[in-house]
């Protein structure tokens, strides 16, 4: 397998996109772009980027993992625009690398289920789209997988995730409008795949709830998988990814057979 790293930002090491080039009989994949978490202060690719794109990739589709801007850089909405030039670019590079720029989709964790799910329902905002040259519409991700992410700013949620990407521990109400994705849901956000356990000690698995609430409201399809048990950061729930035995679960471990089942067959 060929890797490359594409410079989305001319001169800027920050926004970083990883491409997986590898010899399919599928000349017209479907794709994913993956964003790992790390609550806005680091990017987790170590567990949620390579062996991500090695699963999608086992399972037919084409793979590509950001590297977007965290800390002091994090400020809202400029991962968001990383991940809006990666979408594009990767529609625009269809033909080099293989896919069907119809069927380009998005998966994120934890902090960079935000940022996924940011990218499916505020891909169409004023202030995205007037700060980079992208055709319209080609940062709108076909469906959006987002797994144990924090999506609601609320005083139980993950605030830390909230304080980086607000920039501020003190938001005012227009950032807490902006990131809190339950409230920008509407009828071009694009349809979703959720998963989360429901013990998640860390990012409250209500984050999962009220988007997809919001979502059943607006009409959005979507599919949901709350398992009981699991820690947070489960990432493929294997051996690959565990950080300690109590992250691994068979039953969970197949939330990527099924994220890809749902990619496979439901209307887009």
């Amino acid at each position: 397998m060929k890797c490359e790293n594409i410079q989305l930002i001319e001169g800027d090491d920050r926004g970083i996109l990883t491409t997986y080039e590898y010899d399919t009989q599928d000349k017209f994949s479907d794709a994913i772009l993956i964003i790992p978490g790390g609550g806005y202060g680091c990017v987790c690719s170590d567990r949620e980027g390579d062996p991500i794109a090695l699963a999608f990739a086992s399972a037919g589709v084409k793979p590509f993992v950001l590297s977007y801007s965290v800390g002091r850089y994090a400020k809202y909405p400029q991962p968001l625009l990383e991940a809006s030039m990666a979408m594009s670019y990767i529609r625009k590079n269809a033909k080099k690398y293989g896919i069907n720029p119809d069927r380009v989709f998005v998966v994120g964790f934890s902090a960079g289920g935000h940022l996924a799910g940011s990218l499916g329902t505020n891909w169409h905002h004023k202030e995205v789209n007037d700060a980079i040259d992208i055709e319209f519409g080609s940062n709108r991700p076909t469906g959006m997988i987002l797994c144990y992410p924090v999506l609601c700013y609320w005083e139980q949620t993950h605030l830390g995730t909230f304080y980086n990407a607000f920039g501020t521990d003190k938001p005012s109400q227009e950032q807490i409008d902006l990131c809190s994705l339950e409230k920008n849901v509407d009828d071009k956000t694009c349809p979703a795949f959720l998963m989360h356990t429901a013990n998640d000690d860390c990012v409250d698995v209500r984050n999962s709830l009220r988007f997809a609430n919001a979502l059943t409201e607006h009409g959005i399809s979507y599919e949901m998988h709350i398992y009981p048990e699991g820690p947070h950061g489960i990432a493929l729930a294997n051996e690959l990814t565990a950080l300690a035995p109590h992250y691994i679960d068979k039953r969970i471990a197949k939330w990527t057979d099924l994220a890809v089942g749902w990619m496979k067959t439901a209307k887009f």
